[in-house]
C-alpha cells in the first residue's frame, strides 16, 4: 500500500500535477486549503482538511491551513475605519507617518531606510516600511528615506566617470571639455597647446621617453582623475593636523608662561635683598629678612585691596577666569567654596559652559566683592598665579 501511495505521488510530480498545499492524505489525495473566512477544524491526515467558518471576533484573510486569528482592537484615541469581519481584521486610522502595531495595540512611527537602502514596501495602516539594500546598478543617497533605490546614472559621451556608482552614492561624472590632465588632440598641422599662466609648455617631440616606460595618458584612463581628488583630501588632512599641532603648542607655551610668572612671584627677591647682594656680595631674600628682623618696618603691608573685582579690565577678568577654569583640583569650584558658596550653588554653576565666569560674575555683584577678599580666598586654595594676575599688594620687607 505504501509503495502504491509513493508511486502515485511520484507520478503526480512527474506529470506536473502540483498541489497548492504541498500536503497529501495517506491515500495520496492533495489536501485542500481553507478559503478566506474559514479556519482549519480538522487537519489533513487520513482524510482531507475540514474547514469551519471563523466565529465572531476572529478572521482569516487568505487561503491556508491555519486557524482563525483573533481580531485586533484599535488603541484609545485612534478612530476605527472598519470593523473586523471573517475575512478582514479591524482597520484603524493612525496619523500620517504611523502604522498600527497590533501586537502592542498602539500606533508606531514608520521606519525609514538608511543610506544604501531602498523601500520595497511602503508604510501603511497595518504594516511598517520594509527596507532592502540597493543591488547592483542602484543607489540611495538619502538618510531616512521612504523611497525605493534609484537607478545609477550613466555618464554621457562627453563625460568621463570619476567615481563608480555605489549603493550609497550615484555615479560621479566630469565633462571632458575641462581638459584636466589631458593633452590637446593633434591635427594634420602643428597645433599650439593651450598656455596657462606660470606653466611652461614642453613639446612632446623634444622629450624622448625612457624605453620600456608606459606612456601616461590620463584622458584615456578612468581612474586618473581620482588622483587629484585623493591628493586634495590628503593635503586638507595634513593642513588640519599642522594647525592642530600649532594650536596645542601655543596653548602649552601660554600655560608655561603663566606658571613661570607664578613661580617668580613666589621665589622672587625683594629690592632690599638685591641691594644687599650688589653691595656686599651676600644674597639675602625677603623670607630670611622677615625671619631675622621682624622689628623692622615694611614699605608694604598686607592691607586689603579695596578695589572692586567688577572694575577690573575685561581682559584681566578673562585671564583670571581662564586660569581658574583650567585649575583642576584647585579651580573655580574650590574658590567658590572659599568665598562661601554652597555645593548646590556650585553644582548649578557647573551646568553652564563657563562656570568660572558665572561664579565670578555672580560674586562680583555682591556688596564688598573687593580684590582683597578675592586674593585671600585664592591664597587659601594655593593659587598664587591667579593672585599675580590680579596684581594684589604683596608683603615686601626692606632694611633701613
Amino acid at each position: 500500500m505504501r509503495l502504491l501511495v509513493t508511486y502515485v505521488l511520484l507520478l503526480k510530480v512527474a506529470l506536473g500535477d502540483s498541489c497548492a498545499s504541498n500536503q497529501f492524505t495517506e491515500s495520496g489525495q492533495c489536501c485542500s486549503l481553507c478559503p478566506a473566512g474559514f479556519g482549519v477544524e480538522v487537519k489533513c491526515g487520513k482524510e482531507d482538511t475540514k474547514c469551519t467558518p471563523c466565529p465572531q471576533e476572529t478572521f482569516s484573510p487568505s487561503e491556508g491551513l491555519g486557524p482563525c486569528l483573533p481580531c485586533s482592537k484599535c488603541p484609545l484615541s485612534v478612530p476605527k475605519v472598519a470593523s473586523c469581519s471573517a475575512k478582514q481584521d479591524t482597520q484603524c486610522e493612525c496619523d500620517n507617518g504611523f502604522f498600527l502595531l497590533s501586537s502592542y495595540g498602539l500606533c508606531a512611527p514608520c521606519s525609514k531606510c538608511s543610506r544604501g537602502e531602498g523601500a520595497v514596501q511602503e508604510c501603511g495602516p497595518q504594516q511598517d516600511t520594509m527596507c532592502q539594500p540597493c543591488g547592483p546598478g542602484t543607489f540611495s543617497e538619502e538618510n531616512g528615506s521612504t523611497k525605493p533605490c534609484q537607478t545609477c546614472t550613466q555618464c554621457s559621451d562627453s563625460g568621463v566617470e570619476i567615481r563608480a556608482c555605489m549603493p550609497n552614492s550615484d555615479t560621479l561624472c566630469m565633462d571632458k571639455t575641462l581638459h584636466i590632465l589631458s593633452r590637446p588632440a593633434e591635427t594634420d598641422g602643428a597645433r599650439d597647446a593651450p598656455r596657462f599662466p606660470g606653466m611652461e609648455v614642453i613639446d612632446e617631440r623634444e622629450v624622448s621617453p625612457v624605453p620600456g616606460t608606459p606612456k601616461f595618458t590620463p584622458q584615456d584612463e578612468d581612474g586618473s582623475n581620482n588622483i587629484l581628488a585623493y591628493v586634495s583630501v590628503l593635503a586638507a588632512v595634513v593642513l588640519g593636523l599642522l594647525l592642530y599641532v600649532a594650536y596645542k603648542c601655543w596653548r602649552s607655551c601660554k600655560q608655561k608662561k603663566a606658571l613661570s610668572k607664578a613661580r617668580a612671584a613666589e621665589l622672587g627677591t625683594s629690592p632690599e635683598g638685591e641691594k644687599l647682594q650688589s653691595d656686599s656680595g651676600v644674597f639675602l631674600d625677603s623670607h630670611s629678612l622677615q625671619d631675622n628682623q621682624p622689628s623692622k618696618g615694611t614699605k608694604r603691608d598686607s592691607k586689603q585691596d579695596n578695589r572692586l573685582y567688577i572694575n577690573l579690565p575685561p581682559h584681566r577678568q578673562e585671564e583670571v577666569e581662564q586660569l581658574l577654569q583650567e585649575g583642576g583640583c584647585r579651580g573655580w569650584r574650590q574658590l567658590g567654596a572659599a568665598l562661601g558658596y554652597e555645593p548646590e550653588q556650585l553644582d548649578l554653576f557647573g551646568h553652564g559652559e563657563a562656570p568660572a565666569h558665572t561664579l565670578l560674575s555672580n560674586w562680583g555683584q555682591k556688596e564688598g566683592s573687593t580684590l582683597g577678599l578675592l586674593c585671600s580666598a585664592l591664597a587659601r586654595i594655593e593659587r598664587p598665579d591667579v593672585v599675580t594676575v590680579l596684581n594684589c599688594p604683596t608683603q615686601g620687607v626692606s632694611v633701613v
